[in-house]
């Protein structure tokens, strides 16, 4: 049986989920974490920690976008399969988004400052792109992952090599947007044009240059 949700109930669920996304510490991943087999606090400069630092501070704002991304268009979904689609892929970006906080925990580091502010974007751009029909979401969707994806192989190049950590999580990551962008694609998503694709990919650079530092 499914449950149907009124209007309000369906703005406190989200509202709800804003506020778990965006709050340290309110999210606790359900699968474990990969980097949980490697080494903690094996030897690294400062200037390494620094950096690592900011490249998973970036990757946890990905993931707080991705969350808000996932919860706009599954409020303007037209198709309730498409919106279990959403719901469910955005379950699995949570567990992304706990393991990069706690990475950050690790290098004495904390999230980034604009997040609620990524968020509230994201979830505009979301619900638009769901309110446009569930062809040209789901075509988001990949166009998304790919943009993520990009980002986090650039991530592993970035990485210092004995931060064995932060590249398990990562790898984990990247695997799991590649499945999600070709899920969409199956699902029937509509391809984006390279003028769009161009201007996510400048949205994502800003994102990437005030969160390493912010």
């Amino acid at each position: 049986m499914t449950t149907q949700h009124s209007r309000i109930d369906q703005a406190l669920i989200h509202l709800d989920r804003a506020l778990k996304t965006c709050l340290p510490g309110s999210v606790k991943a359900v699968l474990p974490n990969p980097a949980q087999p490697h080494q903690n606090n094996v030897p690294m400069s400062a200037s390494e920690r620094r950096h690592a630092a900011g490249l998973m501070r970036v990757n946890h704002t990905g993931e707080v976008c991705a969350q808000a991304l996932y919860e706009g268009q599954a409020s303007t979904a037209r198709l309730t399969h498409i919106r279990k689609q959403m719901s469910a892929a955005a379950d699995e970006e949570l567990d992304h988004l706990a393991w990069c906080e706690t990475r950050l925990q690790e290098l004495e580091s904390k999230p980034s400052v604009l997040n609620p502010l990524f968020y509230g974007l994201s979830f505009g751009l979301g619900a638009l792109a769901g309110a446009a029909g569930d062809k040209y979401s789901l075509g988001f969707v990949a166009a998304t992952e790919d943009q993520v994806s990009k980002h986090l192989q650039d991530h592993l190049q970035e990485l210092p090599e004995q931060d064995v950590r932060s590249r398990a999580i990562v790898k984990q990551m990247l695997a799991d947007e590649q499945r999600h962008a070709d899920a969409a694609r199956q699902a029937g998503g509509q391809e984006f044009p390279a003028p769009v694709k161009q201007a996510m990919s400048m949205v994502a650079k800003v994102m990437t240059l005030t969160t390493y530092r912010l």
